[in-house]
């Protein structure tokens, strides 16, 4: 392969990386009023700080994928990367506004002993998971369907346009496809109440999300073409998710998941290539791998950097879920 396709698949993982990551602690933030419940205040707080403390260790680290990508996407392709943050401007501000607020609440949470402080800073946590988990299944079904892109490469596309029911669907169905992961999550990652919790939200989620799934990669591939293999793994891989939920394997449930994440993840971008940003204006004006890459020199330094660098921050970040590994229960919370 020549270096502006080895540098989009690259972007490709990286993006695979964060949402198969990222995904899961979306997904216990979006269940922390749901697993953290219960008639004593005293049990409440104990199980959403069990359910916080899940994913403490690792949610910061998670985002580096995020930063990645985007720094990725600038270097390598700064024509797609100068449109798509252009274009979605506003849904991309929100997203970070939300995981603004979210981080800042997974640290201030703690700080004031009142529970409607805590209250407030679990609002901030549920809504700055909802709406990246939304946002970013808006954004890329949209770069899927394309955007109104003129021939001097700015997108004039509206909010309106770019809440279309196809994208809406791409929100729904990441927002699914990660309220399963994380409850997943937490029936590998923790023990007591929330465990049994995690899994009856699982048994709920799996079908809603199977159903999502189904439904967007079949209008993907109506519509806009998607590879066949990739599909039809992610779709597998959540009904396997799913069943073994049932039969309580919560190890190989979650395995499951995250190659559904990664399988739909890699669907979307093979239906993208070699296209980067289709253009509803007119074909001619597409961004393609090859018209939005950067000069040979400049991605030929950035491989010998990733060459170096990638592998270093995925041991270091599989080193520390190796450490972290244990179940989290009430006992280390009290």
């Amino acid at each position: 392969m020549d270096l502006p396709t080895v540098w989009f698949v690259a972007i490709a993982v990286l993006w695979t990386g964060y949402f198969v990551l990222e995904g899961f602690d979306f997904g216990v933030g979006m269940l922390l009023p749901v697993l953290g419940r219960g008639d004593d205040p005293a049990h409440r707080e104990s199980d959403r700080r069990v359910v916080i403390n899940a994913i403490g260790p690792v949610w910061d680290g998670n985002e580096v994928w995020l930063i990645t990508a985007v720094g990725a996407m600038f270097a390598a392709f700064p024509a797609w990367y100068a449109a798509t943050l252009s274009g979605f401007y506003l849904p991309l501000l929100l997203v970070i506004l939300a995981l603004i607020g979210r981080g800042v609440a997974f640290e201030y949470r703690g700080k004031v002993d009142d529970p409607r402080w805590r209250a407030r800073w679990d609002v901030a946590i549920v809504t700055g998971s909802v709406v990246p988990a939304f946002i970013w299944g808006v954004v890329f079904a949209n770069i899927v369907r394309g955007v109104e892109l003129g021939p001097d490469g700015v997108v004039t596309s509206s909010l309106v346009d770019l809440l279309n029911p196809y994208a809406l669907l791409g929100g729904i169905t990441t927002v699914t496809l990660f309220v399963l992961h994380g409850a997943v999550f937490l029936a590998l990652k923790t023990d007591g109440p929330v465990r049994h919790r995690s899994r009856a939200v699982a048994r709920r989620a799996g079908p809603v999300a199977l159903v999502a799934l189904a439904g967007f990669l079949l209008w993907t591939a109506d519509q806009h073409g998607v590879p066949v293999i990739p599909a039809a793994v992610s779709v597998a891989a959540l009904l396997a998710a799913f069943v073994l939920v049932l039969r309580r394997r919560e190890g190989w449930s979650f395995a499951a998941t995250a190659v559904a994440v990664a399988a739909f993840t890699a669907a979307i971008f093979g239906s993208l290539f070699p296209v980067v940003l289709p253009s509803l204006v007119d074909p001619a004006f597409d961004l393609t791998v090859a018209s939005a890459a950067s000069a040979p020199y400049t991605l030929g330094v950035l491989s010998w950097i990733g060459a170096v660098f990638l592998p270093l921050v995925i041991a270091y970040q599989a080193w520390s879920y190796w450490v972290f590994r244990r179940r989290v229960t009430r006992a280390h919370v009290a």
